[in-house]
């Protein structure tokens, strides 16, 4: 009887020992990711290039430095003989420098290559293109500007004259406005070089009246003067 309790607890044991190891887990192992190196680029300057710029100097006793590169360009400032200057620019057969105005911090102007001496290759300075002309100022006037008449005396023709002013070689184009509601052509002058022409034109009126006579600059810029004259009559 001994014998078969001995080997009912051994039996026992082998069970219990059987259940123990189902009941393990097994413990997982944690993969830690390699990491990668990542190599960021180096910010990389551009160096600029330096805008050329060449020493010049004035050879003549008075030079113009003008609006742009040649003599039908109005007069800017007048430097004097010796004065060293720094060219910025050319034209585009390199006979004028663009230089800065030694008398307008913020202003250029252009001289001529033949009585200046630069120093250095001038092909080099970039090519600049000369400023567009304008009309720098008109005076527009009507004579006569008053008139008193018999009212059998009509019509009465006045005359415009306006004096009109560029400061280089371009051409105008002007028109005429008057109050009573006439308009003229477009009309053309022609500048080839900076300064004043006149246009003149005639305008004839019915009536007694208060009239106003406009003329427009249509280009190369707007402008637009007006002159009042005063028509009046005796029975």
């Amino acid at each position: 009887m001994n014998r078969r309790v001995l080997l009912a607890g051994l039996f026992s044991v082998y069970l219990a020992a059987c259940n123990f190891s189902e009941s393990i887990t097994p413990t997982a192992t944690a993969v830690v990711p390699t990491q990668t190196a990542i190599n960021t680029p180096i910010p990389t300057t551009i160096p600029t290039a330096t805008p050329v710029q060449l020493a010049l100097v004035i050879m003549a006793e008075l030079v113009n430095c003008r609006l742009g590169p040649g003599l039908a360009y109005d007069l800017v400032n007048e430097i004097s003989e010796g004065e060293s200057l720094r060219a910025i620019g050319r034209n585009d057969s390199a006979t004028w420098w663009y230089v800065r105005d030694p008398g307008n911090p913020n202003g250029h102007c252009w001289l001529s290559s033949d009585v200046t001496r630069i120093e250095g290759d001038g092909t080099r300075l970039p090519v600049v293109h000369p400023p567009g002309t304008t009309v720098t100022d008109m005076n527009l006037t009507v004579e006569p500007n008053r008139v008193v008449v018999e009212c059998t005396q009509f019509p009465q023709t006045f005359y415009l004259n306006a004096e009109v002013t560029v400061d280089g070689p371009t051409l105008v184009n002007w028109q005429w406005e008057a109050s009573t509601g006439a308009v003229s052509d477009v009309g053309t002058i022609i500048f080839e070089e900076a300064g004043t022409k006149l246009i003149s034109e005639f305008y004839q009126v019915g009536g007694p009246n208060d009239y106003w006579i406009k003329l427009h600059i249509l280009n190369p810029n707007e402008i637009t003067r007006q002159a009042n004259f005063r028509v009046s009559c005796t029975p």
